[in-house]
């Protein structure tokens, strides 16, 4: 029997060039694990009307961790229109799979570590070095929205906050609302796990990033309860910064940070302005992390054009994989393709084309495979 059991989950377009990327690299580290493989993707929307069959929400129950390569995603008017013929009209609405994982799972915690490898030549600036960790189930992006706004809806806002009474007299159809919702535990939370990671890993500072000034409610709920983590950390300086002017001051002087903190939608954004700084999506690794769970995921999109074509940049999939060794205690090995990554990237002899080279993700693959440690 394996010593470890993981879902693989491939999605669509190039998440399976880059997850046969990982599985060259795993095989090559000798890892013991079993890697059942789920059912995930447009494909099984078009003709189940369901992205993330149940059959795999149940598989999950038998693994220690998921790895997920990409999915396809398209408004709900557009995903509605690919349904099969039998399907149409039917009421199936198209949710994201990777979103009611990080939900039904409890994943919380979605961290992004965002590091400029040496001699990448897509780097920003050498040696920037920070960690987004981005609340994952609360937010802007927890899903309670309305289209057309139920006229009970905007009743009772208009009653409990004044503000809302000059959308009664708008037509229903005229109305979209998307809220944002954040309890005080979920606040507490993702701010405790990223001082506990500077703590962890002798990181500097903890910046917390939202709008309180505007957002007042769900900002300030943010804010009030990492000032009250923070007393628990006294060593730990905490910067508070608004998530306008962060993007600015991130661009400006990246080397000023070290570990962030944002809610959902927010800590979304800046995670791919701090990818930019550190050589695209293409580098771009994440963790979405549950108190018992975790599925391990590039940033990077499906790129369906690509598919089969071996062309994309699979470092976000190895650098993702490495964060998955680590969390399944493998460090040994985490620390061997963390080596091979870094040595792989530095000699440049090996790059894919949006490093300005013309290898496959295959290649890559194979060169961090002769570099492992």
């Amino acid at each position: 029997m394996a010593k470890h059991s993981i879902a693989w989950l491939p999605g669509d377009g190039v998440g399976n060039d880059v997850m046969e990327c990982a599985r060259m690299v795993l095989d090559a580290l000798e890892l013991d694990a079993e890697y059942i493989h789920g059912d995930i993707g447009w494909e099984f929307w078009k003709k189940e009307g369901n992205a993330l069959p149940d059959r795999t929400l149940e598989m999950l129950k038998s693994t220690e961790c998921a790895l997920f390569g990409a999915i396809t995603s398209k408004p709900r008017d557009e995903a509605a229109k690919e349904l099969v013929p039998e399907l149409q009209d039917k009421g199936y609405v198209y949710f994201s799979p990777i979103v009611q994982l990080r939900q039904q799972l409890k994943l919380h915690t979605n961290m992004r570590p965002c590091k400029a490898y040496p001699n990448n030549p897509l780097n920003y600036k050498e040696g920037i070095d920070l960690v987004i960790f981005r609340e994952n189930t609360e937010g802007l992006y927890v899903g309670v929205e309305f289209h057309p706004m139920p006229r009970e809806v905007i009743e009772t806002l208009a009653k409990h906050q004044p503000k809302a009474k000059r959308f009664l007299d708008v037509p229903a159809e005229d109305i979209a609302m998307s809220s944002r919702i954040m309890t005080r535990n979920g606040c507490r939370n993702i701010v405790t796990q990223g001082f506990e990671f500077a703590k962890k890993f002798n990181r500097r500072s903890v910046t917390i990033v939202d709008k309180p000034n505007v957002l007042r409610e769900t900002g300030g709920l943010m804010i009030r309860t990492a000032r009250k983590v923070a007393e628990s950390y006294p060593d730990i300086p905490m910067w508070e910064t608004n998530i306008d002017a962060q993007a600015m001051w991130l661009l400006k002087n990246p080397m000023d940070y070290d570990v962030m903190v944002a809610e959902n939608m927010f800590g979304d954004i800046l995670s791919d302005l701090a990818a930019q700084l550190v050589g695209g999506l293409g580098f771009a690794a994440s963790g979405n992390i549950g108190d018992e769970y975790a599925v391990f995921e590039p940033t990077h999109g499906s790129a369906p054009k690509y598919e089969g074509q071996y062309k994309v940049n699979p470092m976000a999939m190895l650098i993702t994989t490495r964060m998955m060794l680590e969390w399944i205690d493998e460090q040994e090995k985490a620390d061997r393709l963390e080596k091979g990554i870094e040595k792989t990237i530095s000699e440049g002899k090996v790059r894919t084309y949006d490093m300005g080279g013309n290898n496959t993700s295959i290649d890559m693959a194979k060169a961090v495979i002769e570099n492992l440690g």
